[in-house]
């Protein structure tokens, strides 16, 4: 089956891989020059915060399938999940929730088994169990409501990190969104191969089931942010730099566990206020000559 799976990868997969590759190949801090050039508009997040740098080489191509991932949300997902979470009854959803979190498990233990997580692994192991049986094949997670298992999350991207590699520069993917080589080599790459339940339905032509509860997967978890990611859009002054640095702590708590939880605050910043400030009286000065 992993056989028929893999003669499916076309060329622009291998392609992305190289791609993939190449980010990983170049040092990090490689970048730091050029981004020293950008326009004073696009002050980074980072620097802004105190970092060197931000690592986003390829800023503006970012910027560009950002805004394409946003006109996107605005004509299609975020009216969906605006009308699915004011619609579809909410204990409905968290079990809907549920059972896509259930299916995910052999992905998680196969990533916690490969990071020597075995405490983790075990716990994996007994809520899939539990939930698959007595949670009516995950559509309740007993585990956590009744037992105080609670769930947590592995994939790949965070088993590479474990091994010391580094995560690359910052990619947004279209559709996908924020990433980074290393975690996109992980989901996209390494994670099928983990799911046995996306195997047997790749390689006996049931792609149609696959694809839908990829869909549904990625509804339930856009619909479960769409509020928190409308009001940083709200209150941001560059949203994209605001995303990046979410992505970036987001990713950082995950891989050690959600340890590393007192995160900064998130510089409002994604470029010069001060020029900006110079504008806006500049073009009120205008408007009064105009008047005038």
């Amino acid at each position: 089956m992993i056989l028929k799976k893999l003669k499916s990868i076309t060329w622009p997969v291998a392609l992305l891989m190289a791609v993939l590759a190449f980010g990983l190949a170049v040092p990090e801090t490689s970048f730091a020059a050029s981004m020293e050039e950008t326009d004073s508009v696009h002050v980074t997040l980072a620097q802004a915060s105190g970092e060197e740098t931000v690592n986003d080489p390829l800023e503006s191509l970012n910027r560009g399938i950002f805004e394409f991932n946003e006109g996107l949300q605005d004509v299609l997902l975020r009216p969906i999940a605006k009308f699915y979470n004011a619609n579809v009854n909410l204990t409905v959803r968290q079990g809907i929730s549920d059972f896509l979190d259930n299916l995910s498990s052999p992905v998680i233990f196969a990533n916690d088994l490969l990071q020597g997580e075995f405490e983790r692994a075990l716990t994996t192991f007994g809520r899939a169990f539990i939930n698959t049986t007595i949670g009516i094949v995950g559509f309740a997670d007993v585990a956590a409501s009744e037992l105080g298992i609670e769930r947590h999350g592995e994939d790949f991207g965070q088993t590479l990190a474990v091994y010391g590699m580094g995560e690359g520069f910052y990619l947004v993917l279209p559709i996908f969104g924020p990433s980074s080589p290393r975690d996109a080599i992980g989901k996209f790459v390494i994670d099928p191969y983990l799911d046995p339940l996306g195997l047997w339905l790749g390689n006996t032509d049931r792609q149609n089931i696959e694809y839908t509860l990829a869909g549904a997967n990625g509804l339930d978890e856009y619909a479960g942010i769409v509020d928190e990611l409308n009001q940083v859009k709200k209150t941001s002054v560059d949203y994209y730099a605001a995303v990046r640095s979410l992505y970036r702590q987001k990713r950082k708590t995950e891989i050690n566990n959600g340890s590393d939880l007192e995160l900064p605050p998130i510089p409002d910043l994604g470029y010069n206020l001060e020029r900006q400030k110079r504008y806006d009286e500049a073009f009120d000065f205008f408007l009064q000559g105009a008047k005038a």
